[in-house]
């Protein structure tokens, strides 16, 4: 996908979010229902936060091309694969004086709390919940899940919070005018995603109580939005990473951002608890496959041609793709772990179809010799081979002579998990 296609495709996101952002505020202006008020204003949170995010990717992929076409290339380093990544059973613990939770004394407050769960540019809201003095937990049961995701992933959940008006009325949102962005998308989206990016950084003030997210300098606030529908603060917030990834329910911190005075507070215990579990995409679908020819390094005078399947931990070599499709056992099974040499002969590389597997096989270091119908396809094969051996490597006791760049152990721990399923 070239620079222009991309830039093309956030673009057209960003308008996106735009429009649905114009359509949530008429929706907000009109609403005459509290609960209809607090889900708009929710997602008009969530769609700034998608458009400031979408604006900071496309500020970095501009920085990109700028580098590029000053002769600054990108890394070609390998990088480990992608995977998915899911949040789920989250519960927020609460904690009550005794004399409101258990003497039921004191005015009742009551407040509308969501989350925000962010993974790049990606991002999701739960569903609402009602929240007083009746609730031991907040409990939300969603699963969110996010795709093409790096192993350096930080995965922001932010919990905030509204307090919820009992009188409330039509007139409780404010005198608000639903303000067009602009005209039709065409030559004027530059003005509408101006518009919309000084608006949704002002939202991101607001709701972060003044800290706005980095890179985002707020436009003054306008007096607008300002007075529109209910508003969300963020009352507690915390970072998982990969090393956050561990089987069960698990309890992470959270760091609070509100205090007892603030009228959307609630009795935090500074913790929140859920299921973080992860996916490489490399253990879970073929990593490449074709027709090629395989032999054993020892019998040069024998090589058999077979349909191949880079997957898991294994070269699957098939007698035809026919075979695969009917799910028949391969004929040949050749192991692709971490300590695989992948290598290709030192004369004439550029136009070698060979490629050198030397891996271990009951016990015993072996070598297939990997050939290929043109060099275009040798290229394809050894770094997907690379490809997959660098996502299994382990920092500890490399073999001799490997080039392949290790993981860390949080990447080889999360990953050791799958080649055992493979047995």
């Amino acid at each position: 996908m070239n620079d222009n296609t991309q830039d093309e495709e956030v673009l057209q996101h960003i308008e996106r979010e735009v429009r649905m952002r114009e359509g949530t505020c008429k929706l907000l202006a009109a609403c005459s229902q509290r609960e209809q008020a607090l889900e708009a204003s929710k997602s008009l949170l969530t769609c700034n936060a998608r458009i400031l995010a979408l604006l900071s990717q496309l500020q970095r992929m501009r920085k990109v091309q700028i580098l590029q076409s000053v002769g600054r290339r990108a890394s070609e380093d390998l990088v480990p694969c992608t995977g998915k990544v899911a949040l789920s059973d989250l519960r927020i613990p609460l904690m009550w004086k005794d004399s409101e939770y258990f003497k039921n004394k004191g005015e009742l407050h009551r407040c509308a709390v969501f989350c925000l769960i962010q993974c790049g540019t990606q991002i999701h809201d739960t569903d609402l919940v009602m929240v007083d003095r009746t609730l031991t937990d907040i409990c939300f049961e969603d699963t969110v899940i996010f795709s093409e995701v790096s192993p350096g992933f930080q995965l922001r959940v932010e919990l905030y919070s509204s307090c919820v008006v009992e009188d409330f009325s039509p007139g409780a949102i404010g005198s608000w005018r639903v303000s067009r962005l602009g005209g039709s998308l065409g030559c004027s989206s530059g003005k509408k995603i101006r518009a919309a990016f000084e608006s949704a950084a002002v939202c991101a003030s607001i709701s972060s109580g003044g800290d706005a997210r980095p890179g985002s300098v707020p436009p003054p606030l306008s007096p607008d939005l300002l007075t529109l529908g209910p508003k969300y603060n963020l009352l507690a917030h915390t970072t998982l990473r990969i090393e956050h990834v561990r089987e069960g329910f698990k309890t992470h911190d959270l760091s609070l951002s509100a205090t007892e005075d603030s009228p959307f507070w609630l009795p935090l215990y500074g913790s929140m608890c859920c299921r973080l579990v992860a996916q490489p995409l490399c253990m879970i679908q073929p990593v490449i496959s074709g027709q090629i020819k395989v032999k054993l390094e020892e019998d040069f005078n024998y090589s058999e041609s077979v349909y191949g399947v880079l997957k898991r931990q294994t070269l699957l070599c098939y007698q035809s793709q026919e075979d695969l499709a009917s799910e028949d056992n391969p004929m040949l099974v050749i192991p692709i772990r971490k300590d695989t040499l992948i290598c290709m002969p030192e004369s004439d590389p550029a136009h070698c179809q060979n490629i050198y597997i030397n891996t271990e096989r009951q016990g015993e270091d072996v070598t297939y010799v990997l050939t290929t119908h043109t060099p275009e396809d040798t290229q394809r094969w050894r770094m997907a081979l690379c490809q997959h051996v660098y996502n299994m490597t382990t920092p500890s006791s490399p073999r001799k002579h490997t080039v392949v760049p290790d993981l860390s152990t949080d990447v080889q721990t999360l990953l050791s998990t799958y080649y055992k399923e493979s047995y």
